[in-house]
């Protein structure tokens, strides 16, 4: 299996494109006209650049020296400013009440343990009121074959997200089929997508 830096490095461009996730643009009126984001395992940029775009302060974190540097590209291209950090997210602090918006898109590179760990934090890093956003796999991409891992545990259902983040008000979960187009994404595809808001007390 190559490493994040080795796929990063092998491909064309970028690995995931550089349109951001059409999910994600679908949530742009919830988003708040301005605050911090935190972009998890943000790849080559095509999310936080995005985000960016929005008037956000972007923090993309990814454990990928190579994707960091394809998303200061795509940022100087897009005019505008990403923080970026290279990190191992399984042990990376990422702060108590720190940003108004986490997004996660496609993180789905941990096993169910290290997923809970991950998830807590990404909750716990939330101010009151800040907005949660996750888009992942189902179980059934494995029949699909058209990207994510290949490890079925690795991949979310509705009660994995209603009980990692059931201290958080979802406001949208939904489990469909539809066909992906973003980078090394491409197909019909088993998805999940949830909105949660944080609760202010």
């Amino acid at each position: 299996m190559p490493t994040w830096d080795e796929r990063y490095t092998a491909a064309e461009g970028y690995l995931f494109g550089t349109a951001p996730s059409a999910f994600l643009t679908a949530q742009k009126s919830k988003l708040p006209a301005s605050g911090s984001a935190l972009a998890v395992a943000d790849g080559d940029g095509r999310n936080g650049v995005w985000l960016a775009e929005q008037g956000l302060d972007v923090l993309a974190v990814d454990g990928s020296s190579v994707a960091l540097e394809k998303s200061r590209q795509l940022a100087a291209e897009h005019g505008v400013t990403v923080r970026h950090e290279l990190a191992d997210l399984l042990t990376w602090d990422f702060g108590h009440e720190r940003y108004d918006v986490v997004v996660g898109i496609f993180i789905q590179f941990t096993k169910p343990a290290q997923r809970a760990v991950m998830f807590r934090a990404m909750q716990d890093a939330l101010k009151p009121s800040g907005l949660l956003i996750v888009q992942g796999y189902r179980p059934e991409q494995l029949a699909y074959g058209t990207g994510g891992p290949p490890d079925a545990e690795n991949m979310y259902t509705e009660a994995i997200l209603r009980e990692a983040f059931a201290d958080l008000d979802i406001e949208h979960l939904a489990s469909y089929d539809a066909e992906l187009h973003e980078g090394r994404h491409q197909g019909m595809s088993a998805l999940i997508d949830m909105v949660a808001r944080k609760p202010t007390g």
